[in-house]
């Protein structure tokens, strides 16, 4: 007898028969696999259906096994073993279950909130490895739909993500400001207006990074195409030429506390303010995985952490 499309042979009924043959005892075998024992009567006898082949005998209630089904058991016990690995190896090529997790982010993100959370998960779960991969949204978005992270956290402001594919988890909202050099002296208690940029050098990040997005759409509301001096593959380096005198650019204010003796950070007015959710990014297939959510947690318990720090009050 051949496998085919028709026959309704499945792992279930298999697993259930392996079982059952351990005790030849339907009440066991259903307290064991948690079911009914009606369930297991009905698997077996639609095992023998589907095989077209006697497997028992009745002796009153008691179904005892014919010489087939002892044949079969050796070769299910080996198939079972088999599929198992199979799984097994194919979860791990995927790289889920594995004891690490590739984890994309923002050049941004690397001074406080990537560091926080691997912190926690290294407590979490000591004997997880991170492997951490900086980029633009672009690359990280690329990286993890071809199966090369496990999750990302970008700006989700600026990238379509697909919310039937993939999982999103919230962690913060982040203004969007203008930094010039210390040299200036800006007033930086009033909002500014853009548009009165709109003659100054800038300095930007390259296209496929969040800030770049929400860069060229506040110029645009103010009403100018800005003038690019230089393009550069990270915020620091960007900022290091602002530093320099080079020229303005539009930054996230997670860069504040890092820049705040080197830099002055300008708060854009109404019109052109920028906002960037920053979000935990996976695939909804892996929304199990044990390392994915464990990661998750964190995310929510830092993201909580935040909420209760604004709403706090100053002292």
């Amino acid at each position: 007898m051949k496998l085919n499309f028709d026959n309704d042979l499945t792992v279930r009924k298999l697993f259930i028969f392996c079982t059952y043959m351990e005790s030849e005892n339907l009440a066991r075998t259903a307290e064991t696999l948690g079911i009914s024992t009606v369930s297991v009567h009905r698997a077996l006898h639609t095992l023998e259906e589907s095989l077209r082949c006697p497997l028992f005998t009745h002796k009153g209630r008691n179904l005892v096994a014919l010489p087939a089904a002892w044949t079969l058991l050796e070769y299910s016990n080996e198939a079972l073993q088999t599929l198992s690995q199979g799984l097994e190896e194919t979860r791990r090529t995927a790289g889920i279950g594995l004891g690490h997790l590739r984890i994309g982010t923002l050049y941004s993100l690397s001074l406080d909130t990537v560091p926080r959370l691997i912190m926690n998960m290294k407590l979490r779960r000591p004997e997880l490895e991170l492997n951490l991969t900086m980029g633009s949204n672009q690359v990280l978005t690329g990286m993890l739909q071809n199966n090369q992270l496990d999750a990302m956290i970008i700006s989700v402001t600026e990238t379509e993500i697909d919310q039937k594919v993939f999982e999103q988890v919230g962690l913060f909202q982040d203004d969007i400001y203008l930094a010039v050099p210390t040299a200036e002296q800006r007033d930086s208690t009033a909002d500014i207006d853009l548009s009165d940029y709109s003659d100054k050098p800038f300095v930007s990040l390259d296209e496929g990074f969040a800030t770049f997005t929400g860069f060229q759409e506040a110029c645009h509301v103010a009403g100018f195409e800005p003038n690019i001096v230089t393009r550069v593959n990270d915020i620091f380096s960007m900022l290091s030429l602002v530093q320099a005198g080079m020229g303005y650019s539009l930054v996230p204010g997670r860069m504040r506390k890092q820049y705040e003796h080197d830099l002055q950070f300008l708060k854009l007015a109404e019109p052109y303010q920028m906002r960037q959710q920053i979000a935990i990014v996976f695939a909804r297939n892996r929304e199990h995985d044990p390392n994915l959510l464990a990661l998750v947690a964190e995310g929510r318990m830092y993201a909580l952490s935040l909420q209760n720090k604004a709403q706090r009050p100053s002292s």
